[in-house]
């Protein structure tokens, strides 16, 4: 039974048993339900409604005691043979366990008054119960209180016997977070002992030098035959400051390995305290599936599996809603109803597993289901009608495709609106869930046959396992469970697509932004070797994040920031590193959107190219009108950047493969060689493939507009219709400023 406080009435005594007591009562009546047959629930129910009936009797609450001590009347007669088990016994049974439910969350002040007012339904309760049992029986007058057990401990099976049960205490999740967090602070201030020991070492050696200066003191003014008394003092006070030193040092070591090993002990204690076995998220589960099975006239068993494995009880909390939804579409979309399944070869029952383990150092729960899976085509008819996509493009979508669109939120395959489901409120909660605790949430289908959700999670939410990171000269921590993958790429490696470099990864293009720039830090003016890069992304987009270097991996301790601060741009938490410096962790879904932010308002600088801002900007713009060619130089120049000229291909050609250019304007219709015969001779060479191109151009039709892409350029103006700023922004985003 939960602690409390030493001043606790009797009445709430009795709440809070009446609590523990419901949730053995549901659990073994569904047991008893699925297994008729089964003592052991049939046990289990008698020894917790006596316990009811004598702590009611205790208060004094009669009306519970009578409710109490004909249900138990029923169930003893049900063990002795005299009474059967069916739907209506079941049903009534349930009832009455509402009813204890429904008192165990009274405030204990108000349970009498409730308890009065309701006292025709309990009355009514207790005739009900009355016609369940045999002739003869239900006439008896008794006194509840008086009646002894009639399964006393002593009399019971071994096998029977209820497992003691362990005492909990209730502690508020503010004071455990405190407690968590000085833990943390205290295994940071334990690590600070033994590098003030090696600072000590240090002196000792400096005392070892001393030694030897005074016994070279020693030696000289003995040669010389000078007196000896003030060097004899000095060396017997170094002896003296030594001995003390190296006694004191082995202390110090000593102790620093102790309070290190006690801190981590304390430290992993308390981050224990935060876990709680999967089966306290189980609790009103398995009495909801039963409900709404009978309501919708349907046979299913909830198995759980893995219902001691450890969860943090943030995410044990977070996990209620969805697993609440899933088991919800699962009864009422997934499994058929007993004729159906028998009609398919299935039994007539329908079963839901849910599974939980500990794999590769996260949380995996997996929730499935035998039922009939999703049906794909009322998924592409629903799309349809809602005008997301067109008849041809819904049927040529694979099933996987179609997964993906069932985690939109508000979309649902119901055709009507009913109290379990139909208002599209199911995955987008479980996908919303799984991205908010950095984990991920895989659904798979198979028709006919079931459906299945994985998720992987984070163990806990308390202790991150991180990438540091060094950004504008300051440490910063990425959860490496939010990371798709950590690179490291050469310069050669960018390419530029549509205006904006990337590189590929696993054959897909991977868009560069820099950290800095998005984090709003100065820009770095020296090119690396190699570029660090963190892959992020959400659903539908991916990015790769350029950092200045990597710092490691580190477990950290989860400080939530102060609330007066607000929400913090790009950033999630705080933590203390080993050394006791203090470090931001990054919310890369909150920098995922800033990203976009980025992108929306064209304001996106390409990183690489920053880096090459020390060198200066050179640009070669190639025109075969003079007119056009000297606008374009003046208005290029005016911005600071480097312009050399060419009147026409070949010698833009010429230029390029001679000089060090940082960009190419062209036009298309020149002498000799044309402004696409340029760009695809370039492309063909190495050392140009990825060389940033601008087509400025009088043609304006689609048709010369795709030649020019194809061709490999990365913008396509036209003169007629562009105005300073569009070569501009356009030479801005591929290269950056001058």
């Amino acid at each position: 039974m939960s602690a409390i406080p030493p001043d606790a009435t009797p009445l709430e005594l009795f709440r809070l048993e009446l609590e523990e007591r419901v949730a053995h009562l549901n659990q073994a009546l569904l047991q008893l339900e699925q297994q008729p047959e089964s003592r052991e629930p049939c046990d289990e129910v008698m020894r917790s409604l006596h316990s009811v009936k004598g702590a009611a009797g205790i208060v004094v609450l009669h009306a519970l005691v009578a409710v109490a001590h004909r249900l138990e009347d029923f169930f003893v007669a049900v063990k002795n043979g005299e009474a059967s088990l069916h739907p209506e016994a079941f049903a009534l049974s349930f009832r009455c366990i509402d009813l204890f439910s429904d008192v165990s969350k009274l405030p204990a002040e108000e349970i009498r008054a409730w308890l009065d007012e309701r006292q025709q339904e309990l009355d009514g309760l207790v005739e009900a119960i009355n016609r369940l049992l045999p002739s003869g029986a239900s006439a008896a007058e008794t006194n509840p209180i008086a009646i002894e057990n009639p399964y006393p401990a002593a009399q019971e099976s071994a096998a029977f016997q209820a497992p003691p049960v362990e005492r909990v205490v209730k502690v508020e999740a503010e004071n455990l977070n405190r407690i968590m967090a000085l833990s943390g602070e205290m295994l940071v201030e334990a690590k600070w002992l033994q590098p003030f020991a090696d600072s000590l070492s240090l002196l000792k050696d400096r005392q070892k030098d001393l030694q030897a200066t005074i016994e070279a003191l020693r030696v000289q003014l003995s040669a010389q035959g000078q007196d000896l008394e003030l060097v004899e003092k000095a060396r017997r006070k170094e002896r003296e400051c030594r001995e003390t030193l190296i006694e004191r040092l082995g202390e110090l070591e000593l102790y620093a390995l102790r309070t290190t090993n006690l801190s981590y002990r304390l430290y992993r204690e308390v981050i224990g305290s935060n876990m709680r076995p999967f089966s306290d998220a189980m609790v009103a589960l398995p009495r909801m599936v039963r409900d709404l099975a009978t309501s919708l006239g349907k046979q299913v068993r909830l198995e759980v599996l893995g219902k001691a494995t450890l969860v943090d009880r943030d995410i044990l909390r977070k996990l209620e809603s969805p697993l609440t939804h899933i088991l919800r579409n699962a009864v009422d979309h997934g499994i058929e109803l007993p004729e159906e399944r028998l009609a398919r070869g299935k039994p007539a029952r329908g079963t839901i597993r849910i599974e939980a383990l500990h794999r590769g150092g996260m949380l995996a729960i997996t929730i499935s289901d035998d039922g009939q899976g999703v049906r794909y085509d009322a998924v592409r008819q629903r799309l349809v009608e809602e005008g997301q996509c067109s008849p041809e493009e819904a049927a040529n979508l694979s099933e996987a495709e179609l997964c993906v669109r069932l985690y939109q939120p508000g979309f649902s395959t119901a055709a009507a609106v009913t109290e379990v489901s139909g208002r599209g409120v199911g995955l987008d909660v479980v996908s919303a869930m799984a991205q908010e605790v950095g984990g991920t949430v895989r659904f798979a289908s198979t028709s006919g046959q079931g459906t299945s959700l994985h998720f992987q999670l984070p163990l806990t939410l308390s202790v991150v396992r991180t990438l540091l990171v060094e950004i504008a000269g300051e440490p910063y921590a990425f959860p490496l469970a939010r990371l798709d993958q950590i690179v490291a790429i050469e310069p050669g490696a960018i390419m530029v697509m549509e205006g904006r470099e990337c590189f590929q990864l696993d054959g897909v293009s991977i868009g560069l932004i820099s950290a800095r720039q998005v984090m709003g830090f100065p820009e770095a003016k020296s090119a690396n070797d190699v570029i660090p890069v963190v892959v992020i992304s959400d659903h539908a987009r991916v990015y790769g994040v350029v950092v200045d270097r990597y710092l490691g991996e580190q477990d950290l301790v989860v400080r939530p920031l102060d609330p007066r601060l607000g929400k913090v741009a790009n950033i999630s938490a705080a933590a203390l590193m080993g050394d006791g410096q203090p470090i931001l962790i990054v919310d890369t879904t909150d920098l995922v959107r800033s990203i976009d932010g980025l992108l929306q308002s064209s304001s996106l600088r390409s990183p690489v190219s920053v880096q090459a801002v020390a060198s200066g900007q050179r640009i070669l713009i190639a025109d075969d009108s003079p007119v056009a060619l000297d606008l374009q130089t003046r208005l290029v120049r005016s911005r600071g950047y480097r312009v050399d000229r060419a009147s026409n291909g070949m010698e833009a050609l010429e230029a390029l493969r001679e000089g060090d250019y940082q960009l190419l304007v062209s036009d298309v219709e020149m002498p000799e060689l044309d402004g696409i015969g340029l760009i695809r001779t370039l492309r063909q060479e190495q050392r140009f493939q990825h060389l940033p191109v601008i087509i400025c151009s009088s043609r304006d039709s689609e048709q010369d507009r795709l030649r020019g892409m194809e061709a490999g350029a990365d913008y396509y103006l036209v003169k007629s219709s562009f105005r300073d700023e569009t070569l501009l922004n356009a030479i801005h985003q591929l290269i950056g400023p001058a």
